[in-house]
């Protein structure tokens, strides 16, 4: 059957769902019965494999452990994306986040209003409270669905009726990157008072050992300590309230661990989270005899069905997750787990992850966009700038730790049962073709399934609902599919594909052109720039001149293509130019040509600001960094120093509390 055909329907009934009218009818309570309270305890930035219970012999984590051995403990539970909004929008849609167009980690964007599904709840008589972070990339009122939301909001609010059952969610912010983001560890605690020997600890084998990481990584488990002990801090409340017997608990990570290659990645480290459920005996009946630990491929988009199944009402139509528990409790397993990330920071640079019970498949869009393109909020970290300084200072005796600075293909496949880590791309190994075609496959009916939007530009997002551009009557989103696919894919044989998709009226065509000439440049199957390629160095958006001008620098024309790179048509063009310019300066063969222009990349350094982690001046600096004409340790300046040494003597609180 033509593709087109094929997953018409599909796109159709993603563009054409009634929300409102679905969900207004999912939310009437099947039955008027008592119903159980559920307490949701998030927290930031910590992988699974940080937690005693999932087998970490270094950390103390015993509130943690007795409750998984107590309820549920899911080995498999995946984060939606490796970065915070992006998670909770997936969690609080019930559905993906590229569907909505909610998946460029940090900016809201428009999308359809009353998709949250704690209004569903309210509906049906739950008193739903956050206490307080919401930060789910919609222009929507992300407070409207909650009876309260802010930090104040507690379940035991005055304003929640007699007996009322609630939706309570408090999310923990002591783990977060920022409790070690101290650009140096002079002047650190010492973390042997709380049981932890940085000298002692097993690293995992994807990171360099360094006195940094080391120190980052006693950090790191110090605040998984915290949150234990504010886990403890809840079930003491629910028990003296007597709410303990009538409340289920989650407890769960928003995604993967600070340390290099962790949070902002697809790897395992970056996706699998912590999740523990745990019913009180009253209400285990709820959990369909699951117990123990549980080896099925959960994710974020079930957690809203879960819920709503839990309260006794029917999930709507609309949600792509699946009921865990409850009345609605799907009957089958998911079979393949997926997960998406949008951008580092003010790289854009699409990647898609499955996983099944052992293969772990990663898709690149732009495969030459390095992974470990730099996010200046993480190389404040002490251990990033260090991995950082090795492998790009010619350090390194260790190729695996250099994967990410790389260029990868756009297909990488990782045998989990053997390597863990995923340091041995399988991709390539004739033995496995059958699993990664299985895998393309699987992915390429996912994306147009869950109408992925996560391929348009960020600058065409803006002032418009995307989904409903994205799903008008006549628009080509799977033409855009195909094309997205072909130019990661680099075949000189859809060359003629590409060069018709520059002349587009559509930016993300020119754009999505541009990366196929790119691919087709940087692997060296081309060797000539075509005309209306070097024409797109005038384009009106800066992501299309800026992917032209990556091609043409692989072209014979890299000293036109950095000129363009450093010369914005606006101000706020400039960090797109500088993100193909830092890509293009992490191959040693384009430093030359790089290098041509250094009197005006330290202007630049002069004038632009570098205090925030958003600032251009900081992309320049990395730049610099990559060309060898200036240290990384003094990337973010001397105040960044001074800073580091407060944080470094400080500890952060550890709350919110229920009280």
């Amino acid at each position: 059957m033509d593709k087109n055909l094929r997953y018409m329907p599909l796109l159709l009934g993603t563009a054409l769902f009634g929300l409102q009218a679905q969900e207004a009818e999912a939310a009437k309570p099947v039955k008027k019965v008592e119903r159980p309270n559920i307490l949701w305890l998030t927290f930031e930035d910590k992988s699974a494999s940080e937690f005693g219970c999932y087998g970490n012999v270094d950390v103390h984590t015993p509130i943690t452990d007795s409750l998984a051995a107590r309820g549920i403990q899911f080995m498999n539970a995946w984060s939606t994306a490796p970065q915070s909004s992006p998670a909770r929008s997936s969690i609080i849609t019930g559905c993906y986040a590229p569907t909505f167009g909610m998946d460029f980690h940090p900016y809201p964007f428009d999308t359809p209003s009353d998709i949250f599904f704690p209004q569903r709840l309210r509906e049906a008589g739950y008193y739903c409270t956050n206490n307080w972070k919401t930060h789910y990339n919609s222009t929507e009122d992300d407070t409207a669905c909650w009876d309260e939301c802010d930090k104040k909001a507690t379940y035991n609010s005055e304003k929640r009726g007699k007996d009322q059952p609630f939706f309570a969610v408090f999310n923990n912010h002591t783990t977060h990157m920022g409790r070690i983001r101290t650009h140096h560890i002079d002047g650190r605690r010492d973390y042997t008072q709380e049981g932890l020997y940085p000298s002692l600890l097993t690293l995992p084998p994807y990171l360099p050992d360094l006195p940094e990481v080391r120190s980052d990584y006693a950090g790191d488990l110090e605040s998984v300590q915290d949150v234990d002990k504010w886990l403890g801090f809840f079930l003491e409340d629910l028990k003296a309230r007597g709410l303990d017997e009538d409340t289920i608990i989650f407890f769960y990570s928003d995604h993967g661990g600070c340390l290099p290659r962790g949070k902002g990645y697809l790897y395992e480290t970056g996706l699998q989270v912590p999740m523990v459920v745990y019913f009180p005996p009253k209400w285990e009946h709820l959990a369909n005899g699951m117990k123990g630990q549980v080896d099925d491929l959960v994710n974020f988009i079930d957690l809203g069905p879960t819920v709503l199944s839990l309260a006794g009402v029917r999930p709507g139509k609309r949600y792509q997750g699946k009921a865990l528990f409850g009345e609605y409790a799907a009957p089958e397993k998911r079979e393949i787990n997926f997960a998406f990330a949008a951008n580092q920071l003010h790289h854009f640079m699409p990647v898609r992850a499955a996983r099944d019970a052992r293969f772990k498949y990663i898709r690149s869009y732009l495969p030459y966009r390095q992974f470990a393109l730099r996010n200046y909020y993480q190389w404040g970290m002490p251990a990033n700038k260090a991995w950082d300084k090795l492998v790009l200072g010619g350090h390194n005796t260790r190729p695996e730790l250099e994967q990410p600075f790389l260029p990868h293909p756009v297909e990488m496949l990782f045998d989990l049962e053997n390597d863990p880590y995923e340091l041995h791309d399988l991709s390539a190994d004739p033995a496995y073709a059958e699993k990664l075609a299985d895998f393309r496959e699987a992915m390429a009916e996912h994306i147009r399934e869950t109408g992925d939007l996560g391929f348009f530009l960020p600058t065409t997002r803006a002032s418009c609902n995307l989904y409903e551009k994205a799903h008008k009557r006549g628009f080509p989103l799977e033409k855009l599919y195909e094309l997205v696919e072909k130019a990661g894919e680099g075949r000189l044989s859809d060359e003629p594909l590409f060069r018709e998709a520059l002349s587009s009226e559509i930016a993300e065509f020119r754009f999505w052109g541009a990366a196929g000439y790119a691919q087709l440049a940087r692997t060296g199957v081309l060797k000539e720039a075509p005309e209306a390629l070097v024409t797109l160095l005038g384009d009106e958006d800066a992501y299309v001149y800026s992917e032209a001008a990556y091609a043409l620098a692989y072209l014979g024309q890299a000293r036109d293509a950095v000129s363009r790179l450093l010369s914005p048509d606006h101000e706020p063009y400039r960090k797109v130019g500088y993100s193909a310019l830092e890509c293009l300066s992490l191959d040693p063969d384009m430093r030359p040509a790089i290098h041509e222009f250094l009197p005006e990349l330290q202007a630049a350094d002069a004038m632009l600001p570098h205090k925030k982690n958003e600032d251009a001046g900081l992309m320049v600096r990395g730049i610099l960094v990559n060309l060898g004409e200036l240290d990384i340790d003094v990337l973010h300046g001397p105040e960044a120093y001074r800073q580091g040494l407060k944080l470094n003597h400080g500890r952060r609180p550890n709350g919110p509390l229920p009280y």
